[in-house]
């Protein structure tokens, strides 16, 4: 266990997001107590920031390399927890001059906090001391701002100590990024994403809003009766302003009945103006819910993107995570949409799922390359607290994981091989070796969608249980957001109130 001890609670989420990445799974204690392993401490003083690690040991000893020791029995030191013989406390050189400044505070305590993290593991992070899950936005924003490469390439590697072939990694997208959007309005265009919060079975790893289709069968009519009511009120609020992307997620669209999603996409149709929509995506994602008869159906309505999501190409792996489907059968829906005409269609992989090795990556991306995807991506394993892995350890808590640079890297050379860029990239909490999701791509098959949620240039309108909207402000550089409630029976009954939410900033 670790202990924290915080003088400023703001910054408390980020020093154990950082910590997280060293000590995976370790618990955190807020006060001093029994069985705790080493604590951390922040300190703030007049234009000073001061970081330390408390711990059992002989001697105090500098672990940052730009600052200075304070013995112990020192009146300048922080009061010792009882029993600790020693600590490490750095006072950076490139403190900020201004303590109000959050951004510039937070990011030295955050460096400071790696150097001795590094130091005492003897490990080295990826991205530094980057914990956020949007590292492009910081090289999009600057491209914008009209900085050159080499600028942003000296600032991520100042400030976050990110490698450089992540930073290499995320200038790159970020261009690209930057010349995808540049037809659209940010000022009045949004796109609008729908929910579909049903799956055929719940995988082991997953935290998404999602249902058993199973026990609303013959029932999704009242799920659809309030999403209509919610659509009707969004488009009404939308009218004249340009509808750029249409995104179906969820849980998997298409565990709805054929006649659900017929009823659904005609809907749509009716509400919204789609003449300049630039993509129209459905996410398919689970091979055992496609049928012939939905993938008609979403070609007759134009659909121009899906996602047929196999995670993994080992079978035996598709069985413990609880995916009722086999290899074949992915192959086969596969081809099935291929044969239909469907000329976009994405693939979801996880690296550092349990109990695989780096001989199961290689056998999915050969898979997975036989099959000819238009886009790939590549996700890090991040078990969520929800995820039935996490909630239920005493059952997995024996299953191996691991994700390794050796994993990333084969699978970002299988995708370039492909003749794919990448075009999107963004992170999570609690990501198997604190790696990244990568979407990959052919020229002109890049989902703009999937840039615009995790770049928050532009106002997405969602609709749907367990949906989030996020509304931006462009000219004042201001972003805002309202939820709906995750459980599809509240979603229901209280669909007024859904709709009045938006009402506060749509």
């Amino acid at each position: 266990m670790i202990g924290l001890l915080i003088q400023d609670n703001r910054y408390e989420q980020d020093i154990r997001e950082l910590l997280m990445s060293f000590y995976p799974g370790e618990a955190y204690a807020h006060e001093v107590k029994d069985g705790v392993d080493f604590y951390v401490e922040t300190r703030l003083g007049d234009g000073t920031v001061s970081v330390c690690i408390w711990e059992n040991g002989a001697a105090s000893e500098d672990l940052s390399g730009n600052g200075t020791v304070m013995e112990p029995g020192k009146d300048q030191a922080p009061s010792r927890p009882e029993g600790l013989k020693g600590w490490k406390l750095s006072d950076s050189r490139t403190r900020p001059s201004d303590l109000s400044d959050h951004s510039a505070t937070k990011n030295v305590i955050k460096k400071m906090f790696y150097l001795m993290l590094a130091a005492r593991t003897g490990k080295e992070m990826p991205w530094g001391s980057l914990t956020g899950i949007r590292p492009t936005k910081i090289a999009l924003t600057r491209l914008e701002e009209g900085w050159k490469e080499e600028d942003i390439r000296s600032f991520m590697k100042e400030t976050y100590l990110a490698s450089d072939d992540k930073i290499d990694l995320s200038i790159e997208i970020a261009a690209r990024e930057k010349k995808l959007l540049e037809p659209l309005d940010y000022e009045r265009g949004y796109s609008l994403y729908v929910g579909i919060p049903f799956c055929p079975t719940t995988c082991l790893y997953c935290s998404f809003t999602s249902y058993p289709i199973e026990k609303w069968r013959g029932r999704t009519g009242l799920y659809l009766e309030a999403l209509f009511k919610e659509l009707e009120y969004t488009a009404r609020k939308m009218e004249g302003r340009p509808l750029d992307t249409v995104y179906f997620g969820g849980g998997t669209p298409t565990s709805l009945p054929a006649e659900d999603l017929e009823a659904l996409l005609s809907r749509l149709e009716q509400l919204f103006d789609l003449s300049r929509v630039l993509e129209f995506t459905v996410e398919a994602g689970r091979p055992d819910s496609i049928t012939p008869d939905k993938l008609k159906v979403l070609r007759d309505h134009g659909i121009t993107r899906i996602s047929i999501n196999p995670q993994t190409m080992n079978q035996k792996t598709l069985d413990l995570i609880g995916r009722h489907h086999t290899v074949e059968m992915v192959k086969e829906r596969f081809y099935m949409a291929r044969e239909l005409g469907f000329d976009n269609i994405n693939m979801d992989l996880i690296m550092g799922l349990p109990e695989e090795n780096m001989d199961d990556v290689r056998r999915t991306l050969e898979e997975v390359r036989a099959l000819g995807p238009d886009s790939l991506t590549v996700h890090s394993l991040a078990i969520k607290r929800a995820a039935r892995l996490n909630m239920f350890r005493e059952e997995y808590g024996g299953l191996k994981i691991q994700n390794t640079p050796e994993m990333i890297e084969l699978s970002a050379a299988c995708a370039r091989e492909m003749g794919m860029e990448p075009y999107y990239l963004y992170r999570q909490k609690n990501m198997a070796g604190n790696f990244e999701n990568v979407g990959y791509s052919l020229p002109g098959k890049a989902c703009i969608y999937n840039i615009l949620i995790m770049e928050e240039m532009q106002t997405i309108a969602a609709c749907g249980a367990g949906t989030t909207t996020k509304v931006v402000f462009p000219s004042e550089n201001r972003r805002e957001r309202c939820e709906n409630v995750k459980e599809v029976e509240q979603y229901i009954s209280r669909i007024d109130e859904m709709i009045q939410r938006k009402e506060r900033i749509l």
